[in-house]
């Protein structure tokens, strides 16, 4: 299935049509089977989509308190760390609306549970997934109605980096170390994990990440760019704005919006 490419004049814009976007969705899975689940992202342009959504009227339209939160990756980090997506998402958004705290559900931190035991904060991680999918009779993860990634200037998308071990790693959730950005451990869906969604949302923002945008949508492996091997079960949305998509191919560029 080709991935559908929408483009915004810039980032601030990128960010509020996304917010509006997922409350969209959200609404319409709600609607459909009475709750819905959604996997967020970190960064910069994810966490200003959060912070467009909390600020947006549209936000009523969700029923927060049937609504399934989930990460695709985290910084194994303390809890409350100002680095921890999980932190700056509550900022954001998520203490900001009536979500249930059942319903909330944040990868390990370094001093959590499995304290600083990074496997078995990755099994535990894959443990709840399972959980939450054997309710929906479906396979070792839930069915997510909406996964949002941000795509980093390695071309990586949650923690799986260009020819890191994660990216050849089948489980569902990947304890990663060593990887190029600080910090160097974390945690991770793996692209099985991520391609159990119905809907894959890859965002990116940034002249810096132009040319990941173009070798993903132009044939690249998934080893050497993890963001090319993100796909949505019914659909794959890439959401950039003009300076990530500015490097485009022209086969390309008649898919990306004005």
């Amino acid at each position: 299935m080709t991935p559908l490419v929408v483009t915004h004049r810039d980032a601030m814009l990128l960010a509020r049509a996304v917010a509006a976007r997922l409350v969209t969705a959200l609404v319409d899975a709600q609607a459909a089977g009475g709750s819905a689940s959604v996997v967020l992202t970190g960064g910069g342009i994810g966490i200003a989509t959060l912070r467009e959504l909390a600020d947006s009227p549209a936000r009523d339209a969700v029923d927060w308190d049937a609504l399934d939160v989930w990460w695709g990756d985290e910084r194994f980090l303390p809890a409350g760390h100002p680095e921890r997506n999980e932190t700056q998402a509550r900022d954001a958004l998520l203490d900001h609306v009536a979500l249930d705290p059942a319903r909330v559900h944040p990868m390990a931190a370094s001093d959590g549970h499995d304290g600083e035991d990074l496997d078995g904060a990755a099994e535990s991680y894959a443990d709840e997934l399972a959980k939450a999918a054997r309710l929906q009779a479906h396979g070792p993860v839930p069915t997510f109605d909406v996964l949002l990634l941000g795509v980093g200037p390695y071309g990586h998308v949650a923690s799986l980096f260009p020819g890191s071990p994660a990216v050849y790693d089948d489980r569902m959730v990947i304890p990663v170390r060593g990887a190029p950005k600080p910090p160097p451990t974390r945690l991770s869906l793996s692209t099985a994990a991520i391609n159990s969604a119905r809907e894959v949302w890859l965002i990116a923002a940034g002249e810096e990440k132009a040319a990941a945008v173009r070798m993903a949508l132009s044939g690249a492996g998934p080893t050497a760019v993890p963001a090319a091997g993100a796909r949505g079960r019914a659909r794959t949305l890439w959401l950039l704005d003009r300076a990530a998509a500015s490097r485009l191919p022209a086969s390309l560029a008649r898919l990306a919006s004005p």
